[in-house]
């Protein structure tokens, strides 16, 4: 049991709660006691991907906080929160409501490396104490501003405005539809947004963001908020990718206390190589296999600098750094 669980948290659980039932279903499938650790925190009013590390995969947990992160999420318009969510209490509002094509108008600021504040309500420390404890004590906290990076920013198909850019078969390109033309279906039946609709004030507008690590969904809103003329919070929040993980493998907390109860974990567990497939396998000998276990630097590898995931036929070694044609452990599995 070295590998990977992936839960789809639900609404209302922090990640250690969620830990802690892959631990329960450990136990009560007779499994034994294995380490067990999340990459990436998700606040309890966040659902989506959440990684649970098992075993020897608790050593790539770091991996996972440095890796890319994917959400949707919902900003609804007019009213900003103490906590930039739903959670927290009203501290401005506004009668102001974008348009959609305001949205996409703004979006481009808010792409690429951008400077942002974090939350007051954060976990981050502020002379040794967490940010959301100062907070709630009623103090003034003052984070420092962050360099991240926005890799994508787009709102939802379903209310991305009409663009003719998927024509239907033998359709005359040439025509340029006016305001009133009916827009196109999509798929399922679903009519995209008209030119008109692009106009329509909106309460709230759902987004999809690819962000860098420490990445702030919440600031991310308020700052488009702000910068739309208004003011706004988080409603929902789902994260739909992290590192290479997606919502494909992911399980329900009621399906894994099923798969503990079964004894079937190990079918729903992904391999501890799972968490290392952006970077490229290094095959060893057992005689090279036995001395990276040993700590020694293997000399005379003829392969390119960087990371590498070193594995003994099947089995994982080690993660290593090459250099010189020099291996060096980085972090070593005892498998």
């Amino acid at each position: 049991m070295h590998g990977w669980i992936i839960v789809d948290k639900p609404l209302g659980l922090g990640s250690t709660e969620v830990v802690s039932a892959v631990k329960r279903a450990l136990r009560q499938g007779g499994y034994g006691k294995f380490k067990v650790g999340h990459g990436g925190t998700l606040d309890p009013l966040a659902t989506g991907v959440l990684p649970v590390a098992v075993g020897e995969a608790t050593k790539l947990a770091g991996r996972m906080l440095d890796s890319d992160k994917v959400y949707d999420f919902t900003i609804r318009f007019g009213e900003q929160t103490d906590t930039l969510d739903a959670e927290g209490v009203g501290v401005a509002t506004s009668d102001v409501r974008p348009t959609l094509a305001d949205v996409e108008a703004v979006l481009p600021r808010f792409t690429g490396a951008i400077t942002q504040v974090p939350p007051a309500y954060s976990a981050l420390k502020v002379d040794g104490e967490r940010a959301y404890d100062l907070a709630r004590a009623g103090e003034d906290v003052v984070l420092a501003s962050r360099d991240v990076t926005v890799h994508d920013l787009h709102s939802s198909p379903a209310r991305g405005g009409w663009q003719r850019e998927a024509l239907t078969e033998g359709e005359d390109t040439t025509t340029v539809p006016s305001a009133d033309t009916p827009p196109p279906p999509l798929a399922g039946g679903e009519r995209s947004p008209s030119p008109a609709d692009a106009r329509e004030e909106l309460d709230e507008i759902t987004l999809t963001a690819h962000v860098s690590k420490g990445t702030y969904i919440r600031s991310l809103a308020r700052d488009i908020a702000l910068a739309l003329g208004t003011v706004g919070h988080v409603t929902m929040l789902r994260r739909t990718k992290a590192g290479p993980f997606t919502l494909a493998p992911a399980i329900t907390l009621d399906n894994l206390a099923e798969a503990g109860m079964g004894r079937t974990l190990e079918q729903i567990l992904l391999p501890l190589r799972a968490g290392l497939d952006d970077i490229p396998a290094l095959p060893l000998t057992p005689d090279q296999a036995g001395a990276l276990r040993q700590g020694r630097v293997l000399t005379g590898i003829a392969t390119d600098d960087g990371p590498y995931f070193a594995c003994d036929g099947d089995t994982p070694v080690a993660l290593v750094s090459v250099e010189d044609h020099e291996v060096r452990v980085v972090r070593g599995f005892n498998l």
